[in-house]
């Protein structure tokens, strides 16, 4: 640049550059400062934001988080599995009244450092097999990015879903063993909708918002939250949670995305007598809201994403009318729920509707409309960053400290005699009452030559419960009960999402929630939004108050692990919130790891055999069919020569079983209009005798169906021998004659 000259000189655009380039370096030096010190700010601010909007100009939505939402069919078979809730053998699924689906949020930093995914799936509970293999599947597609401490899985509880999916030795006694197409639907459910939730990550906002749902909730168990301190029940004004949070999700566009909602109340609407497979209120609720907001496209498709998720229901019940004996019409809400004639089995509780499909949809109805009108208004932001806190936990073996003197200890898991009893919602069927404080040595006979006697460190243990199943001393074939048990916390900025592996009730649940909140305000994280979400990660049945406990109604005689159950959660809650509060979760022993019994398929469940059809007919041929002419509200019903439907869940995790088609004259073609994932069609499957079965398809015509030609098509797979070891399932299609829908 200086060649021979004695001094050297810069041309005008060499000047420029280096004046350009001194400009950038000061720039940059000045935005790294200016960095710095906004994230020391932050980092001081709570992480709750006003309910303001800031000023953006017309094109500028500033984003807090990445998103991603996900919805997968995770339905599984529909027919000669039991159904997981009542504990009924003879609850079989027969047919299918809408599809069960996994609901999958995740949420992240925007630089992407952390993660927290929420699963809520329609199911009745998570089980730790089911955890355990779903983790297994994403650690293998995901590395360490979906892990233990981040991924939440919860249960709405629905009662009217597919059992089989657990490893511990209790459930497989009315859910007929562990079913390998059950669990396999649900956890690739599972996986499916997270794969789509994290194929849809997009920079977006949350906004959280909260309000009463009125007229869809009792406490089922009255007389038991009575026995809580009376100070404590004065600072509310019911004895159950009418409270919803909301979740809501847009990304940076102003798109919706979806939303999680928690709100108390047991999926129950449809009682032990049901036979079809489906996701009861609460699923009912985001059918109606993912409709709405999928426009034109049918049950299961679109991306909006609405999650109807559990919380503290463990004593709250659907059934609003309260508890009659079902042979003379007389109240039974007694301590005992008993009937002068028939006992505790005449005594149940009815929803508000004409029948329990008719409250299914009430109760799913009233929480929709509270949900719409929340999610419409929500306008308060969630800011701040996310974090999350897991710790595997022996609850067999808990120190408690109640306070500065005295400290109790946990149970191994045991289930007293009113655990047979059953609820109001489902009674059991033997001779057992709730409230027993004291056995039955009828039972207990029985019990000692069957199962052996329980300890007396184990009875000592868990007074006044009278013990029925001594379930922690009992290891064959595989444990009857989980030792090791999950707690773990997400938050994501003023929003912690308290992951607890059960039923709370409606008390334990408050007080659980407010420890947590306390410990985050001592440690410098006030205002925090503490929700709970239940039924997660493991499933260890009912979380009962001491008080509560005492009474030994079904909620405290099923707290398996003792009176002092509710102690231990919430000091083992505290510690997770305060290491996230204080930042030291690196600092948590992660707890002792839980089996994974090398358990393949093993299960009572009737083996697949070739399906057969009678003389002259075919597979799909119509045995009884529509008549020509309907109006709204009628049922339109044909019944096929049909096949066991567990072919096609074995042979497509997501057939279809029917639709219902509308002719279009114009273009000469049938658009299909219903699915079976319908709320107005069901899927009825009778089984016949020598491998013939029949399918009857209904049609509960909505009052606001366009006029117009109509048919109803039928799918299926007969399974076929080639064999003595080899067979086949081959799928066939029947369809209805056309028929027309009327004005009245």
């Amino acid at each position: 640049m200086c060649g021979k000259r004695s001094k050297c000189s810069f041309s005008r655009l060499e000047v420029i550059l280096i004046v350009c380039l001194v400009l950038m370096i000061a720039v940059t030096v000045v935005l790294l400062v200016l960095h710095f010190l906004t994230k020391e700010h932050t980092s001081k601010l709570s992480y709750f934001s006003p309910a303001i909007t800031p000023c953006l100009n017309s094109n500028e939505v500033i984003a807090n988080y990445l998103l991603g939402v996900g919805r997968a069919d995770c339905t599984g078979p529909v027919a000669e599995i039991p159904l997981m809730g009542y504990a009924n053998p003879d609850q079989v699924g027969g047919g299918l009244l809408t599809r069960l689906y996994s609901r999958a949020f995740i949420m992240a930093d925007l630089d992407d450092s952390r993660r927290v995914v929420f699963v809520s799936a329609d199911i009745g509970m998570v089980s730790q097999r089911l955890r355990l293999e779903v983790l297994k599947k994403l650690k293998s597609k995901y590395g360490e990015l979906y892990r233990q401490d981040n991924v939440i899985l919860s249960g709405t509880h629905t009662h009217s879903g597919p059992a089989g999916y657990f490893q511990y030795t209790l459930f497989w006694i009315t859910s007929k063993g562990l079913i390998r197409p059950s669990l396999n639907a649900i956890v690739n459910g599972i996986v499916k909708s997270i794969d789509i939730a994290h194929q849809n990550v997009r920079s977006g906002r949350l906004f959280i918002n909260r309000g009463t749902v009125q007229n869809s909730q009792i406490n089922r168990s009255p007389f038991s939250y009575l026995a809580n301190p009376a100070s404590e029940q004065s600072r509310y004004s019911s004895n159950t949670d009418k409270e919803m949070v909301m979740l809501k999700m847009v990304d940076s566009n102003g798109q919706e995305l979806g939303f999680i909602s928690w709100f108390a109340v047991h999926p129950v609407s449809m009682n032990n007598t049901n036979h079809l497979v489906n996701s009861d209120n609460v699923g009912y609720a985001s059918y109606l809201f993912e409709q709405e907001k999928n426009k034109g496209m049918l049950p299961g498709e679109g991306s909006f994403v609405a999650a109807f998720a559990s919380s503290n229901l463990g004593d709250v019940s659907p059934n609003t009318k309260g508890p009659f004996c079902v042979n003379t019409g007389e109240s039974c809400d007694n301590p005992q729920s008993t009937c002068p004639v028939g006992g505790s089995s005449m005594c149940m509780a009815m929803g508000p509707g004409n029948d329990m499909f008719d409250s299914t949809r009430i109760i799913g109805q009233n929480i929709y409309l509270k949900a719409r009108d929340l999610y419409e208004k929500a306008s308060q932001e969630v800011t701040g960053p996310l974090s999350s806190a897991h710790q595997w936990v022996n609850m067999s073996d808990v120190l408690v400290e109640l306070n500065a003197t005295h400290t109790v200890k946990t149970c191994k898991p045991a289930l007293g005699h009113s655990f047979a009893a059953g609820t109001i919602d489902g009674v059991g069927g033997l001779n057992f009452t709730q409230g027993s404080v004291e056995g039955d040595p009828f039972w207990d006979q029985i019990r000692d030559q069957l199962l052996g006697e329980p300890s007396n460190e184990t009875k000592d243990c868990h007074k006044p419960k009278p013990i029925l199943f001594s379930t922690g001393e009992m290891t064959w074939p595989h444990p009857w009960h989980p030792d090791i048990v999950d707690v773990q916390i997400a938050v994501i900025g003023s929003l912690a999402i308290v992951a607890v592996p059960g039923e709370f009730t409606t008390m334990s649940g408050r007080r659980l929630r407010e420890a947590v909140k306390r410990e985050f305000d001592s440690h410098g994280t006030p205002r925090m939004d503490v929700v709970i979400a239940g039924l997660c990660n493991v499933y260890t049945h009912y979380i009962a108050t001491y008080e509560e406990y005492q009474i030994q109604r079904y909620e405290a005689a099923s707290t398996i692990y003792g009176p002092h159950t509710l102690s231990a959660y919430i000091q083992l809650y505290r510690g997770l919130a305060r290491a996230i509060a204080t930042n030291t979760v690196q600092d948590l022993p992660p707890g002792p790891e839980p089996p994974l019994f090398n358990i393949v398929n093993l299960t009572l469940v009737p083996a697949l055999t070739a399906d057969r059809v009678p003389v002259n007919k075919t597979f799909g041929d119509v045995l009884q069919d529509v008549r020509q002419q309907y109006r709204a509200r009628e049922v339109a019903e044909v019944t096929f020569v049909g096949s066991n439907p567990r072919n096609s869940a074995e042979n497509a995790t997501e057939h279809n079983f029917l639709t219902v088609e509308r002719y279009n004259s114009t273009l000469d073609s049938w658009h299909v209009v219903k699915n079976d994932a319908s709320w107005d069609t069901r899927f009825y499957w009778t089984k016949g005798l020598f491998g013939r079965s029949n399918v009857t398809i209904e049609w509960h015509i909505p009052h606001d169906t366009e006029l117009g030609i109509y048919r109803i098509r039928y799918f299926g797979h007969y399974r076929k021998k080639l064999s003595l070891s080899h067979a086949v399932s081959i799928p066939f299609e029947g369809t209805s004659s056309a028929f027309e829908i009327t004005a009245p």
